[in-house]
């Protein structure tokens, strides 16, 4: 042990610690991994990862790895999404400054692992999330999901409408997903919200799209999705009105509907997160995309993932830090929603 710490009963395993005292500099748990940030078995924030689903019991939330990319339309790789979220998520530690919250202090969560897909088949990947992530929901578990391309979300979603029923989607994207086919596919990344209209999963008239931008075939998907009853907010209205104008809109729409957050990464500008399968430029920085969410005031959020990095187009990491941080914003946004609500 260095000179300049006191001795501590805590005992070093492998890079971890097991507190039994107290170490000086070192956080000591999950969700920020103290002064050995670096080593260990990775999860998301250095959380615990049961052995099962029964110990996991209690818990306040449970991220769940989604490593699907068979619904790419462009580039793949986003299978490998879940791992580079979870290396550099222990860079993000529990107390948020701006939020003035420490989500340790408030939630109890988990890294659960990833759910089993099967490469190549949607379906049956789709089925496979789908039972793994409605194990927590029956729980009384928030899932977190870690993506994967967007196709991922529509598991999600299946999962937390049949404990919640039909949920208020908040949708942060440069694209609206809505297509009923691509490449003459019906489940893919570019058509998740348009099953989940269909199998009656989300009110779209309780629903927002933020940072919609870039060209298309057509105009038919954004008729669409106005004709369903999205509220779309287009990139250039959205980075022209205040973050609190936007959080005053998206309250007022989602109202007190359980509420399902997706984050999709390519709603930054690629300048500020390249690794993504379909890039869009013209979007927000990633503070412009802190500010959306911190103003953010709503209670009800039932479920929420963070889709589709693709480590390989990735410049030192910037694109899994910014969705690991979004995760740790949207959770401090639980943390006030349910103080908010007693």
């Amino acid at each position: 042990m260095p000179p300049d710490t006191t001795e501590s009963e805590g005992t070093i395993f492998m890079g971890e610690r097991t507190v039994r005292g107290s170490m000086p500099g070192d956080a000591g748990g999950p969700l920020g991994g103290g002064d050995r940030s670096f080593s260990g078995i990775r999860t998301l924030f250095r959380l615990p990862h049961p052995p099962d689903l029964e110990s996991a019991r209690g818990a306040d939330f449970a991220a769940v790895g989604l490593p699907f990319d068979t619904g790419t339309s462009y580039r793949p790789g986003a299978r490998f999404g879940p791992a580079a979220i979870r290396e550099i998520s222990s860079l993000v530690r529990p107390y948020n400054t701006v939020l003035d919250v420490s989500i340790a202090d408030h939630l109890e969560g988990v890294d659960l692992g990833d759910a089993p897909v099967v490469s190549g088949n949607t379906p049956a990947s789709l089925e496979r999330m789908t039972i793994s992530v409605a194990a927590v929901t029956e729980m009384g578990i928030l899932p977190v999901g870690l993506g994967g391309d967007h196709t991922v979300t529509l598991a999600m979603l299946r999962a937390v409408a049949a404990q919640h029923g039909p949920v208020a989607l908040l949708q942060f994207d440069s694209h609206p997903d809505t297509w009923d086919t691509l490449y003459g596919e019906s489940y893919n990344h570019g058509t998740p919200f348009r099953r989940a209209i269909d199998e009656g999963l989300i009110r779209p008239e309780r629903s927002v799209q933020l940072g919609l931008r870039g060209s298309m075939l057509n105009r038919d998907v954004l008729d669409y999705s106005r004709d369903a009853g999205f509220t779309m907010v287009p990139a250039e209205e959205l980075l022209g009105r205040p973050a609190a104008e936007i959080a005053a809109l998206v309250s007022q729409t989602v109202r007190d509907s359980p509420v399902y957050v997706t984050f999709d990464i390519d709603f930054l500008d690629p300048a500020f997160a390249p690794g993504t399968g379909t890039p869009e430029i013209g979007g927000p920085t990633t503070a412009q995309a802190l500010a959306y969410l911190r103003a953010l005031d709503f209670a009800g959020v039932v479920g929420m993932d963070c889709v589709e990095v693709l480590p390989a187009f990735d410049v030192s990491g910037i694109t899994a830090l910014a969705a690991a941080t979004v995760i740790g914003e949207m959770l401090g946004l639980v943390v006030l929603g349910r103080r908010a609500g007693g």
